[in-house]
């Protein structure tokens, strides 16, 4: 039985508080939530899924977006037509990232945020995660391009940043002549 997730809207003020580290191994609620989650990001990728729950597509959600304030992320990745990959981490932080900067070409969305904004979004090209499984074992992520936008992205939910917070307002865009590679 699927049921579609209560997430907060970007207005929410729980959405610019900053999560609290997690106590592992996670209880069963935790788990519980987190397969709810891999659930609704991967039906919100697969169009007859998202057509019938009427779900926005996303390929990542942090605890806070539900209104807990934990520092829990999950990713999940089309990586080949139908074929997923998901990321779990807990009390994850980012230990090494590249000096490439890229920006999505298109703009980043947000199941956060209804409504479109116009801007680029400046990330690291190439990431390198630590934190831990559900189970409380340590993992380390190397992640690039876009999954590596995901990650960044969703660990700013952890710190109570929205991905706009990061688009420069006198110059949203980035064009050739700037350092920044968009993809």
């Amino acid at each position: 039985m699927f049921k579609k997730l209560d997430i907060l809207d970007d207005t929410h003020k729980v959405l610019r508080q900053i999560s609290k580290e997690v106590k592992l191994p996670l209880s069963n609620d935790d788990k519980e939530i987190i397969e709810q989650i891999i659930k609704h990001l991967t039906y919100s990728q697969i169009d007859k899924y998202a057509d019938k729950y009427d779900l926005r597509p996303g390929m990542g959600l942090a605890f806070p977006q539900l209104g807990l304030l934990k520092r829990i992320i999950v990713i999940v990745d089309e990586y080949e037509e139908g074929k997923f990959k998901n990321y779990v981490v807990v009390n994850p932080k980012i230990t090494s990232n590249s000096t490439e900067i890229i920006a999505a070409e298109v703009g980043e969305g947000c199941l956060s945020v209804n409504r479109e904004i116009e801007g680029h979004v400046p990330r690291f090209a190439r990431v390198t995660i630590e934190g831990f499984d559900p189970e409380g074992k340590k993992i380390k992520i190397r992640a690039r391009e876009e999954l590596s936008i995901a990650f960044q992205h969703e660990i700013d939910h952890l710190n109570g940043i929205l991905f706009y917070d990061k688009i420069d307002k006198k110059k949203p865009f980035f064009n050739e002549y700037d350092n920044v590679r968009l993809i």
